[in-house]
């Protein structure tokens, strides 16, 4: 490929740039995957000495996979100029809900197997598209080529979970493995620190979330290092319900990988104080709903952000395949506003969402959803917690 400068090949008009659309997303939410605009995922990639051309034959058999997969729109694939075992691999999606589908499922486990044989490191970035100048833009229908609204006003925080069962009978052991231990030491390095780590259960399920500041990355792998967290996962290994090896790499990759929940959308709505406490809700979802219950929640948490009454002052909704989790921080106590808490704000929303709901998981009380109640509900979906570490200074 040859460049040519613009001294002596001027454009003679600028090329098209796609319109700002005019509704403005809510400033209060820093994070939402359900804009409806295309989603454009970075995937850097570290290839070990030798193993290009095996590299290259495992990304194109990847590539006529993924071609299939709803959603998809293209891909490239890209080697660094300066270094050869650096390369880079982008690819553009409708929007970000059908890429989550598509990257948290069994199929694409199985799919990357072959790159991980040949990669040293990997990193994963995802973006919406906000606007864009040329290329698809420059073609595109009104209205036909769809973009972030507008950007959004984050905080800093990067929000992630993990997830996992144990066998039923065990929970109380792993419980209290899960309760005592030292936290790890919050700064990671530089740019990184950790700030919160917040440990629930719902009968067998155990999930994990954390708040960071700086690169998610670097931070879970600093975790895993520390002496006290290796301990606490090597007690609770004969406790889980899907083996793990943790000093097989590949094990432990395929692992945290199944267990991997990601942050769908967070609002913040006020500023903590001595009387605002965490909770989280579990919310199983019917099969292949989950995505839709966690997008429905999210909605609900947008509306009820701009109500200066809501006890709910900051929600984050959590989701992979049909289990939906929602950290909140309530001010006056869970009980106060069952349903706002639950996030059943809207009646018209509020029946298709508990419509979305597996009843069968809440095994307690299976009819729970029949009646209505938001109390009973809200009993049957809290979770109960382990431990919640915020970081000095935090």
């Amino acid at each position: 490929m040859t460049t040519t400068s613009a001294a002596t090949n001027p454009a003679p008009h600028p090329a098209p740039v796609s319109p700002a659309p005019a509704r403005q997303a809510s400033q209060r939410v820093s994070q939402s995957v359900f804009d409806g605009s295309h989603l454009r995922v970075v995937l850097l990639v570290d290839v070990y000495d030798g193993a290009q051309q095996q590299f290259l034959e495992a990304y194109e058999q990847l590539c006529n996979q993924v071609a299939s997969v709803p959603g998809h729109v293209s891909d490239q694939l890209c080697q660094s100029i300066e270094n050869p075992s650096q390369w880079l691999i982008t690819s553009e999606w409708e929007s970000a809900p059908p890429f989550l589908t598509w990257v948290n499922s069994e199929e694409h486990v199985e799919m990357v197997k072959p790159l991980h044989n040949c990669v040293s490191d990997t990193r994963s970035l995802r973006f919406h598209v906000v606007r864009e100048t040329g290329g698809p833009a420059a073609t595109a229908e009104p209205g036909e080529r769809r973009l972030q609204t507008s950007p959004r006003i984050g905080d800093g925080v990067i929000r992630h979970a993990i997830t996992f069962t144990v066998r039923p009978g065990t929970e109380e052991k792993v419980a209290k493995i899960l309760s005592d231990y030292a936290s790890p030491e919050p700064h990671v390095d530089d740019q990184t620190r950790l700030l919160r780590t917040s440990l629930f259960m719902h009968g067998n399920r155990v999930v994990r979330a954390i708040e960071v500041r700086g690169d998610l990355l670097a931070a879970l792998r600093h975790v895993a290092r520390q002496p006290e967290v290796r301990a606490v996962e090597e007690a609770i290994n004969p406790y889980l319900e899907q083996d793990r090896d943790l000093d097989d790499p590949e094990s432990a990759r395929v692992f945290f990988t199944r267990a991997a929940l990601p942050a769908v959308h967070h609002v913040s709505a006020g500023e903590s104080g001595a009387d605002v406490v965490r909770h989280a809700l579990y919310y199983p979802a019917r099969e292949n709903k989950g995505l839709r219950l966690a997008e429905l929640l999210a909605q609900q948490d947008e509306r009820a952000a701009d109500d200066p009454t809501s006890p709910v002052l900051r929600s984050t909704i959590f989701q992979r395949d049909d289990i939906v989790m929602r950290l909140i921080d309530v001010r006056g106590g869970i009980a106060i506003d069952p349903g706002t808490v639950l996030g059943l704000t809207d009646p018209a929303r509020s029946a298709e969402l508990t419509g979305l709901l597996d009843g069968n998981a809440f095994t307690a009380d299976p009819d729970a959803l029949r009646d209505g109640s938001a109390p009973r509900l809200l009993d049957l979906a809290r979770m109960d917690l382990v431990t919640d570490r915020r970081a000095p200074d935090a």
